[in-house]
């Protein structure tokens, strides 16, 4: 059997299709353009913002001057130092010293 789907459809009207079809590829291709014009932006802006931070392979240290033979925790503020003495002691002999 031969494939016979062949459309038989006046000139007027396959002109008006292929100009529709037209209009619609011009619009889709602008819209494929834009975003990836958008792409290309959004992506700059994200290189230009990763570079404003300055990253150093240094070793950061603190030093600390205690004034003699005194202790120098530093913790940075991320919890409590202990000095291998009951909390409760301690707290008391702050107290007292106060």
């Amino acid at each position: 059997m031969e494939n016979n789907d062949n459309i038989i459809m006046s000139r007027i009207a396959f002109e008006r299709m292929q100009a529709k079809d037209e209009r619609n590829d011009f619009w889709r291709n602008l819209t494929i353009i834009f975003l990836i014009i958008l792409l290309v932006a959004t992506n700059a802006m994200w290189l230009f913002a990763w570079h404003q931070y300055d990253y150093v392979d240094e070793d950061y240290s603190v030093d600390m001057n205690t004034g003699g033979d005194g202790d120098a925790n530093y913790i940075g503020n991320d919890g409590d130092i202990e000095y291998g003495i009951d909390n409760d002691t301690q707290a008391d002999e702050i107290e007292d010293t106060q």
